[in-house]
């Protein structure tokens, strides 16, 4: 069972030994333009666990065939992350937004009214743990675009999306899925309204749940946690997280805008790890465009 799991890995191009060698000395978690990266032992072991954890279970689903459209929804989302830039955010883009469904103050009618208002071409509900809010939006946007409703404005891309906790390196942080299939099992776990806990709970196993239902996995506001953005981007890389939500307003101003200071920061490493880049005002209040 190791041994052909070991097998797929190689065909994937995984190693373990990146791990095994030790973060300081691995080429994929090292870049000459970053100070050195100091992770304490039982931080390496986690990964370990998490990197060991993916090797052995890289066999196929059985529901891969239902989760088609959201593998041909994974390209379309590289396709702009890789295009997103500081001006993307919030005219264009916004992939992090809650609805009263978890911690936010807007219903979904109202992320979507102001969105078609705002000619906001792709955005992403991403409240935590659930996508109730997203299924009533997609259901608005769906009648909106009936042929009984001809003068409707025309509806920005909305994109399914969740903002799930998760254990890294030993310290909470926040996981975005993007473009998965809400109804396969792996993300079951993760859409109960609540944060999981043991196994569940760890950030290997969330990003492994939004690949197995097609979905990206990025990492939230990774200059926002107590441990360094350096530390928790490299950790998250060696478990294939898929990009970096590089464009974040840390200082919640309104009008908003990316904070540069964590900006220039972010946007390094990303660049170092060949992460995507994801942006979002993380709307909590009555407004798409700021924060609170």
């Amino acid at each position: 069972m190791i041994k052909k799991s070991q097998e797929q890995c190689r065909e994937l191009h995984v190693s373990s030994s990146r791990v095994n060698s030790g973060l300081l000395h691995s080429p994929v978690l090292r870049s000459p333009k970053l100070p050195e990266l100091k992770v304490d032992s039982n931080a390496t072991s986690e990964i370990q666990t998490g990197v060991d954890h993916l090797l052995i279970n890289t066999s196929s689903s059985s529901q891969s065939s239902c989760i088609d459209n959201s593998k041909q929804n994974s390209i379309e989302l590289r396709r702009i992350f890789t295009s997103v830039s500081a001006k993307s955010c919030p005219e264009s883009l916004n992939f992090h937004l809650h609805t009263v469904f978890s911690d936010g103050r807007m219903q979904p009618e109202d992320i979507v009214n102001q969105a078609i208002a705002a000619k906001v071409s792709h955005f992403a509900i991403t409240d935590h743990h659930t996508v109730e809010g997203y299924l009533i939006a997609k259901r608005m946007i769906q009648r909106l675009a009936q042929p009984t409703h001809p003068d409707s404005p025309i509806s920005p891309q909305l994109w399914v999306g969740v903002e799930i906790n998760a254990s890294l390196i030993f310290n909470e942080v926040h996981i975005l899925g993007y473009g998965f299939d809400p109804e396969h099992s792996a993300m079951q776990p993760y859409l109960q309204g609540h944060t999981t806990a043991g196994l569940d709970y760890q950030c290997f196993s969330v990003i492994k749940a939004i690949h197995l239902a097609g979905g990206l996995a990025v990492l939230a506001h990774p200059a926002r946690y107590r441990r360094s953005a350096e530390d928790l981007v490299a950790a998250a890389a060696a478990l294939g997280i898929d990009g970096l939500e590089t464009y974040y307003g840390y200082d919640h101003c309104d009008p908003w805008y990316p904070s540069p200071k964590q900006l220039a920061i972010v946007k390094q490493l990303g660049e170092s790890y060949k992460l995507l880049h994801t942006c979002g005002t993380d709307a909590h209040g009555l407004k798409i465009s700021r924060r609170l």
